[in-house]
């Protein structure tokens, strides 16, 4: 059993939140890529009809190949439910997110929607946030913005491809991966960082998640609400 075991596993569990005509959000990565297989099977299955909104074009394709139906983000009135992962969660439910890129998307659906359910392995748990901080930037303000964290304790390098090319977020942005080390103010970080100009999106995420799962080695999981 395994980590994969246990995604899998939570993931069909989660199916169980999902209610007939909900608008729901779908996150980006591993977890997220899992949970979307499970809600394609289960809505042909079940009978009950709902909409989705994406927030990468990854996922946007595992739906469209999963058959369920997707809305735009800018039809959107509400958002019953996100379902996402983390790169990281604290012990207050503070998150890292944007490993993936769609840190912004992500943060907006995550604020939009009335109840948010993550899913992570074990290893993602920790006391304090300490993994690098992604920072979405206009590539006009990189050095701008580069220099403004380095200023407030940060160490900012952009995210680049294999061949050394710079990853450009699908809003055509550039990313910053910021190390602060251990971040035991994460809100205050986040006000210092979204005041440089030309920032887009923190990947900090201050909106505490209403259900996490927790998936273990062994295959099992556990609901933290």
């Amino acid at each position: 059993m395994t980590f994969d075991n246990a995604i899998v596993a939570l993931s069909n569990d989660a199916l169980r939140f999902v209610k007939d005509g909900y608008v729901l959000g779908l996150g980006s990565g591993r977890a997220a890529t899992v949970f979307v297989k499970s809600l394609s099977s289960y809505l042909q299955t079940s009978g009950i009809s709902i909409k989705a909104v994406p927030t990468s074009l990854q996922i946007k394709m595992e739906a469209e190949q999963g058959g369920i139906p997707l809305i735009e983000a800018d039809q959107l009135e509400h958002i019953d439910i996100v379902f996402d992962g983390a790169d990281q969660i604290d012990q207050e439910k503070f998150m890292i997110k944007g490993g993936g890129g769609a840190l912004l998307r992500e943060n907006i659906l995550i604020n939009l929607a009335k109840k948010v359910i993550i899913m992570a392995d074990q290893t993602k748990f920790v006391k304090k946030l300490n993994r690098s901080v992604p920072v979405e930037v206009i590539p006009f303000a990189r050095r701008i913005v580069s220099n403004h964290i380095k200023k407030i304790g940060g160490k900012p390098m952009i995210r680049t491809l294999e061949r050394g090319y710079p990853f450009v977020t699908e809003n055509g942005n550039v990313i910053l991966d910021c190390n602060f080390g251990k971040i035991l103010k994460p809100k205050k970080l986040v006000d210092k960082i979204i005041k440089i100009p030309g920032v887009i999106e923190v990947g900090i995420f201050t909106r505490k998640p209403n259900v996490i799962y927790k998936a273990k080695s062994n295959g099992k999981f556990d609901i933290l609400t």
